[in-house]
């Protein structure tokens, strides 16, 4: 049993509202406007423990793009959350992707799957997609209305892959839904959904990390980047993430914090982007779009349990305009998650970019000098 947390939390969400936001491109590009950022920034919100090593980071090269994965009619595509499969490939799971000329083009699918037969960090190439020729829609989704399918996170457990997503019209979700693979992310099985206002709306995005207790631990919240939201923790056993009643909530009543609780925030509410959630390296890993200041974070920490309220922040990714790129500062960044094969001395992140119709795509950062867990 990992011990609780010996502290009281400072602050607290009765549930984030429902206003329509802006767009992701328009909220991505507000927030770095007038922002020239040079590498090796690091912050830490309110209340964060201030990290002590100096981030830098630089971009090793583009995953998707016409020249890259055109091939497989998906020129314009985002996301690429990475996850190793049970064959040792590398699968990139993207989101909202297009064929023709830029977003927003002919042909709209997500998710896609696009694959690299070589899965090892500084090998990366996409030379396959599910599909084939054309990177096929993994799950039935007829974008009616303007709904969508946008993935929170994908992972494999033995030798079945797990997939989860959010539906409806962007940031308005009206559920959520997990699926499986046992073919390498090649054919996908419906397995339960969850209601998109459960807990307050912050059990929308949903982040697993695949521990060896037994236990996969998730972190959530709301999927609305205009809207405050605390960070829920939960944990359900290997052998039952498809059953919604086995999902074990983490939080503080009473005086103490424990298994079983309501949910509690555990760290401070906050306007956030995607969330990736790993264990790597005998500890844990969470990185993060943070919006306000915008820029892409990680916390380490020893145990699922750990005080985020106090854990440092570290800063890998910071904003720029378009042609000041350099190190670790990237034009309207998003995603950030993580690379499997890479860790803390030396992390890998799929990184997304866009603000124009032409500069939408996955890229592949390296990150250097991030402070390991405090045990």
């Amino acid at each position: 049993m990992h011990e609780p947390h010996r502290f009281r939390p400072d602050g607290r969400t009765d549930g984030p509202g429902r206003p329509r936001p802006p767009s992701r491109r328009s909220l991505l590009r507000s927030a770095a406007a007038g922002v020239l950022a040079s590498a090796g920034i690091v912050t830490g919100a309110p209340g964060a423990a201030a990290a002590t090593s100096r981030v830098t980071g630089s971009k090793v090269r583009d995953l998707s793009g016409p020249a890259l994965t055109g091939r497989f009619a998906a020129p314009w595509t985002d996301l690429g959350i990475p996850v190793r499969c049970p064959d040792g490939s590398m699968l990139f799971v993207c989101g909202d992707t297009f064929d023709g000329g830029g977003v927003g083009g002919p042909d709209w699918r997500s998710p896609v799957g696009l694959r690299s037969s070589k899965a090892a960090p500084g090998s990366l190439v996409v030379d396959g997609a599910v599909g084939g020729s054309r990177a096929v829609g993994l799950v039935p989704e007829g974008h009616t209305g303007g709904t969508t399918a946008i993935p929170s996170d994908v992972f494999t457990v033995g030798p079945t892959m797990y997939m989860h997503l959010m539906r409806g019209v962007i940031y308005e979700t009206h559920h959520t839904d997990f699926w499986r693979s046992d073919d390498n992310g090649e054919t996908w099985q419906y397995l339960c959904q969850w209601p998109g206002g459960l807990h307050g709306g912050q059990f929308q995005q949903k982040t697993y990390a695949v521990a060896d207790d037994g236990y996969l631990y998730v972190l959530s919240t709301a999927f609305d980047r205009d809207t405050t939201s605390g960070l829920l923790l939960h944990r359900v056993r290997q052998d039952a993430p498809g059953d919604p009643a086995a999902y074990e909530p983490w939080g503080y009543a009473g005086g103490a914090w424990a298994w079983g609780n309501p949910p509690t925030t555990v760290t401070s509410p906050r306007r956030w982007g995607e969330i990736c959630f790993r264990a790597m390296g005998g500890g844990y890993a969470l990185t993060w779009l943070n919006m306000s200041p915008l820029d892409i974070r990680a916390q380490i920490f020893a145990t699922p349990t750990s005080n985020l309220f106090t854990t440092a922040e570290q800063t890998m990714i910071v904003p720029t305009v378009p042609g000041r790129e350099t190190g670790n500062a990237v034009a309207s960044p998003y995603g950030g998650f993580i690379i499997p094969g890479s860790g803390v001395d030396d992390l890998h992140i799929a990184v997304s970019q866009w603000y124009d119709a032409q500069n939408y795509r996955v890229m592949q950062y390296r990150v250097n000098g991030l402070d390991g867990p405090v045990h």
